[in-house]
Order: structure tokens, then C-alpha cells, then sequence
């Protein structure tokens, strides 16, 4: 039986549909509202509380600490999973069959390969750059070796843009990493596996033979899954955005990136990292820190506890905290930064202050700790984050694109000057 939420403004009642989602979230329907009363809107800054689309990729409750994938549970993904099922689970809605897992694998090697003149584009580069600026080029670039658009009503045309961007990425990232290090560039061994293959075309050296370690396999296999996709967050959301103009998958792509940079989102493993070196610059004293982080008039923030979604603990960060202590353990990691990183850990989850408010180590935490072990450097943690969310961002675009969605246009409410007059130079 459908249901409607009434809204009474300046005396008159409005009827709003309302949608309730498969796991019970409800959402008032508000499309017509501005229409009926004759202009009104709703304001949400940030939209904590807007749902812009119905999506049936991620389901998120943050006060249950719950995080699905096309219905299975993160914890069972990470897991039982390779990166690649669950990238095919997220794109295309069910988790493949071995023949589809190898056809999967079959086509990615296909188009494993970039045109010579993107290592022209990334000469240009200076060995300086972020390698996120230079991920997010590098990603639009690919329009210009592509340039016919994507018909979305083919299922053909779309996987073939799927693939191709499934495939050229990694390469993407090794390029940017390999280039920051002035590095030889690397297409990795296309008998690998996927995950294995990433690993190996960043660090392969050509005076050394590749030794893959299957502990570094693992963690790493575990972390892409994680991030793998997190509902509408402020990437998604962009990829969704841009993509709703009808841009190309690959520039839609190439937004989320940029997007991903900020450390209030990709970023923050970054910036945890960062903190936890002028911890240890400033003496090393986490007692200290924790202190300030409790003040409220510090500006100091202890970045990697607590999240923005998770009102309880974050399930990934449960997750990858195991594969932290394997990596850190089995590696045999002698690092003070590290050092200091699990003691914090260790003396805010005994402090009354973080545990009341519910501040646990967030999954940024533990995949900047897991980073650092691996010796990937601090500029290029954002990026692991970005061959992650990946396959989040593509299924997130081909939804939007198959759903037929409008473009996206956010509404204002104005609070600038009232009409004036206007004033010739001399009398200003």
C-alpha cells in the first residue's frame, strides 16, 4: 500500500509519495514540491540527508556498522573473494561463474596496453607532481584514444568501455608511481592475476627478479575489496553527477579522482600517516596528542578514528586491522612511525573519551599502516584507494546511464544582495 508524507507550508498541506528500499529506509519523494507551492525547496547542506537516486549497489546502515555488495556482506567478500568477482558483482549484479570470471580476466588482457603517445603526456609531468593530478590527466587523456562515445543501449558497446577501463588503469597507476620513483615504465606479466599483476607492474625492477610475497597478495587483495564501493559518498557521487551531463565513463572517472583527492574523503589515509610522522617528529608522545585531540579549543584532529557514516565501529576497519597485524608481524616492518601508530591505537581503544563516543581506528587507519609496510609511499596511498573504488565508480555510472537518470542540478536558496542600481566607474 503506497504511503505519502504530508507537508503543511504557509498554511497549505502537501502530499509527498514515499519510497521505502528493500532493507526498510524510507525516503519522502520531494520532485514535485517546487511545482505545487510555487517554489519551495528543501535545503540540506552536504545533502546528509538528500537521497539523490535509488541504487541497488551498496547498502550501507552506518548505526548497525553494515556494509553489503549487491546483498553479501563485506566481511564475506573480503574473505572468500578475489578483487576481480567483486568487481564483476558491483558492475554487473551477481558474482560470476568461473567461465564468466574468465572471460573477465581473458578480455582485461586484451586490452592491457596503452597507446605510446599517453608516455608523451606523462613526460610531461614533472617528477614532482601528485600523482593523483597525474592519475586524473592521465584517466581524461584515455578520451582521446577512445574518442567514440559509449552507446549505452548497447550491452556490447558498454562492457567493451568497461573492460578497457578495467584494464588501462593499473596501468595508469604503475605509470604514475614507477614515474614519481624515475622508474622504468612496466606492463606487468598478463599470465598474473589480477591484484598480483598491480603489484608487480609497480615494483618490478629490471636488474631483479619479482618476488611476489603471498602476505602482501592477501592484505592487498582484502584492501581493494574494501574500498571497493561506500553508497553515495562524494567521489560516487561526482562520477554520478558528471556522468548525468552524459560525459563519457572515462572523464566521469577522471572527476571521481579528483574528488577522491581531498583528505576528508580518499585522502584520509594520507593524512594519517602525515600526522602519525609529526607525531613522531614532535617527539613521539601519544599521550600528548590524544590529549589535544580531547580538547576541544586544540585544533589538532586525530585523523583515522571515528567516521562521517559509521555511528558504531567501521566493519571494514575490523576487517583490515587483522591483515595490519599480519603485515606488520610476518614482514618483520621495523618502523618508529609504525610504532607509534599502534600504540595510539592501543591507548585511545582504552580511554573512556574515545570509547563513549564510539571513535575506533577507521578503515583509513589500518590502510595507511598496511601502505607504509608494503613500502608504498605516502603521495601514492590515495591512489591504491582509487584502483579500489574502481569498480564502484563504473557500476555506480552504468546505473545512473541505464536508469536514465536527469542531469543533475542542485537547487539554491539565494541570501545575496537584493536588486541595485547600477553605479558608472567614476561614482563607485
Amino acid at each position: 500500500m503506497a504511503e505519502n508524507a504530508t507537508l503543511v507550508l504557509q498554511g497549505k498541506k502537501y502530499e509527498l509519495p514515499v519510497t521505502i528500499g528493500t532493507e526498510g529506509e524510507i525516503g519522502i519523494n520531494i520532485k514535485s514540491l517546487r511545482a505545487e507551492s510555487g517554489g519551495a525547496i528543501t535545503l540540506d547542506p552536504g545533502y546528509k540527508n538528500t537521497g539523490s537516486c535509488e541504487s541497488a549497489i551498496t547498502f550501507l546502515d552506518g548505526e548497525k556498522s553494515i556494509l553489503r555488495y549487491r546483498g553479501y556482506a563485506i566481511e564475506d567478500l573480503a574473505e572468500k573473494a578475489s578483487f576481480l568477482e567483486v568487481a564483476y558483482l558491483l558492475i554487473f549484479g551477481e558474482l560470476p561463474t568461473q567461465s564468466e570470471l574468465d572471460k573477465l580476466n581473458k578480455d582485461i588482457k586484451k586490452q592491457a596496453y596503452l597507446d605510446d603517445d599517453l608516455k608523451k603526456i606523462l613526460d610531461g609531468f614533472p617528477k614532482s607532481a601528485h600523482p593523483m593530478g597525474v592519475l586524473a590527466s592521465m584517466t581524461s587523456a584515455l578520451v582521446a584514444f577512445n574518442p567514440g562515445s559509449v552507446n549505452v543501449n548497447s550491452q556490447e558497446d558498454m562492457y567493451n568501455a568497461i573492460i578497457k577501463i578495467l584494464a588501462k588503469f593499473p596501468i595508469l597507476v604503475a605509470w604514475a608511481f614507477r614515474k614519481r620513483n624515475g622508474w622504468p615504465l612496466e606492463y606487468g606479466d598478463g599470465s598474473s592475476n589480477y591484484v598480483n599483476n598491480i603489484l608487480k607492474m609497480m615494483f618490478d625492477m629490471p636488474n631483479e627478479k619479482y618476488e611476489l610475497n603471498p602476505i602482501v597478495s592477501e592484505a592487498f587483495n582484502k584492501l581493494l575489496i574494501l574500498h571497493a564501493d561506500h553508497e553515495q559518498n562524494c567521489s560516487a557521487s561526482t562520477v554520478r553527477m558528471v556522468g548525468s551531463s552524459h560525459a563519457g565513463l572515462f572523464v566521469s572517472i577522471s572527476a571521481g579522482i579528483s574528488a577522491l583527492w581531498g583528505p576528508l574523503h580518499g585522502g584520509a589515509n594520507q593524512a594519517v600517516v602525515e600526522m602519525l610522522e609529526s607525531i613522531k617528529e614532535n617527539g613521539g608522545d601519544t599521550q600528548k596528542y590524544l590529549a589535544k585531540a580531547k580538547d576541544k579549543e586544540d585544533p589538532f584532529r586525530l585523523m583515522g578514528f571515528g567516521h562521517r557514516v559509521y555511528k558504531n565501529f567501521d566493519p571494514r576497519a575490523k576487517i583490515i586491522k587483522k591483515s595490519a597485524d599480519e603485515v606488520l608481524g610476518k614482514l618483520g616492518v621495523e618502523d618508529p612511525v609504525l610504532d607509534i601508530a599502534k600504540r595510539l591505537e592501543k591507548e585511545a581503544l582504552q580511554d573512556d573519551y574515545f570509547v563513549k563516543r564510539k571513535l575506533y581506528p577507521n578503515v583509513d587507519f589500518y590502510s595507511g599502516i598496511i601502505y607504509r609496510a608494503l613500502g608504498i609511499p605516502t603521495e601514492m596511498f590515495t591512489v591504491i584507494f582509487a584502483i579500489g573504488r574502481l569498480p564502484g565508480w563504473i557500476a555506480q555510472w552504468r546505473e545512473m546511464r541505464l536508469r536514465k537518470e536527469p542531469i543533475g542540478r542542485p537547487r539554491q536558496i539565494y541570501v545575496g544582495r537584493n536588486k541595485r542600481d547600477f553605479q558608472e566607474i567614476q561614482d563607485r
